[in-house]
């Protein structure tokens, strides 16, 4: 007996969002995901899965303690899990992300895509741990939010 194939959409697979300890909605997730691969395919990258959770700053920051043995708060900490394609979860604190777009006077929306693609370029082998490199992925940041339709 042949059992019918279920397919969900490609980008369903590829992309995803989950919330840990926040009452948050997203600007449309069809236009974010769209987003994220075409910058994804702007990087010369594929996309495996991507797995954005959206938390608070005291989450966030246990993970940073956690894992990273960092004691502080953080917008986003990405944890990759694949070398050879970008595959990982991407831990956003809105606290954070609302905090800083204050401070830069730009939209709630505006930050959150900069943080996510943040993520979605360490995914892509980015570091931003040296000047040059900070600078490098700012730059990529500032590229792919030009194209960014609803931020």
């Amino acid at each position: 007996m042949d059992f019918p194939i279920i397919q969900e959409s490609e980008e369903e697979q590829q992309i995803n969002f989950f919330f840990e300890d926040i009452d948050f909605t997203p600007p449309d997730e069809n236009l974010l995901t769209a987003w994220l691969l075409r910058a994804a395919e702007e990087e010369e990258c594929s996309v495996s899965e991507i797995t954005y959770i959206f938390c608070s700053d005291e989450h966030l920051r246990k993970i940073n303690i956690d894992f990273l043995n960092h004691d502080y708060y953080t917008d986003v900490i990405t944890f990759p899990y694949d070398d050879n394609s970008i595959q990982g979860d991407v831990f956003i604190s809105c606290d954070r992300v609302r905090e800083n777009a204050e401070a830069a006077g730009v939209s709630f929306e505006r930050e959150l895509s900069r943080v996510m693609v943040h993520g979605l370029l360490h995914l892509a082998g980015y570091d931003d741990k040296l000047p040059e490199d900070k600078i490098r992925m700012t730059e990529r940041e500032d590229f792919h939010l030009d194209y960014c339709t609803f931020c």
